[in-house]
């Protein structure tokens, strides 16, 4: 498969504070990979050096043969990665259809516009003209990767996709990956639910204290070798 995404030693800085150690990382085209670590293990600073909110010049960072690295967040946006981002950030004043429309200002032309959106999300043509932030949290969820979609993108990067929602509403937003797959995204998934992680996903990275303590085929995945890619071999995941 060609690479979509190839990322060789990665360091990522907060001031002096170093999250992110020596990331080695690739993803192909259409492909879905899943991310998964402990709290503060560096997973969320990982997407923001994607999407270019936090800096990477001089680094490597190659999408589709180009290195993005040091670019602003809205040329890489252009360039078609987009990402629904944790703690999902909805404009309280806009409705959702205004949160929805917001993602087509990139300008990428492609299979997402605000129909198809509400075909995948219909709940969303329903409340469409109510403020976003009075939805519930599944529904602010589905209106957060509605809004990265409407940007058609080769590359959807979804940040805690089912931090704080009931099971119900997470596999009903899960439901909705094959469809976005079916057009040739790739997605990029960072996830709590192990099971859920390994469920949907071809192959997963883990991540320990800012580095890779784990990679390869999601189908090969021990929960052992997962216990100890995320604590260390005397602690287990639940």
């Amino acid at each position: 498969m060609t690479d979509l995404l190839k990322i060789d030693g990665l360091d990522a800085f907060y001031g002096d504070f170093q999250a992110l150690f020596r990331i080695d990382f690739k993803m192909a085209e259409a492909e879905t990979v899943a991310l998964v670590g402990a709290n503060g293990a560096g997973k969320s600073t990982f997407l923001k050096c994607l999407t270019g909110l936090l800096g990477t010049r001089g680094q490597s960072v190659v999408y589709r043969g180009t290195n993005i690295a040091g670019l602003p967040s809205f040329q890489i946006a252009r360039q078609g990665i987009a990402m629904s981002p944790e703690g999902r950030r909805l404009f309280p004043s806009l409705s959702v259809r205004e949160n929805l429309m917001l993602g087509a200002n990139v300008g990428r032309k492609g299979q997402w516009d605000l129909a198809a959106v509400q075909a995948l999300f219909p709940i969303l043509e329903e409340k469409r003209d109510i403020p976003a932030t009075l939805l519930s949290g599944g529904q602010q969820q589905m209106v957060a990767i509605g809004r990265a979609l409407m940007s058609n993108p080769a590359l959807l990067l979804l940040d805690e996709v089912s931090l704080g929602l009931a099971p119900v509403i997470v596999r009903d937003i899960y439901a909705a990956l094959p469809d976005i797959r079916a057009g040739g995204t790739a997605v990029l998934l960072v996830e709590q639910d192990i099971s859920m992680a390994l469920q949907v996903s071809e192959r997963m990275y883990c991540f320990q204290e800012g580095h890779v303590s784990l990679s390869g085929a999601s189908a090969e995945m021990t929960r052992d070798m997962i216990s100890a890619a995320y604590f260390g071999r005397d602690k287990e995941v639940t």
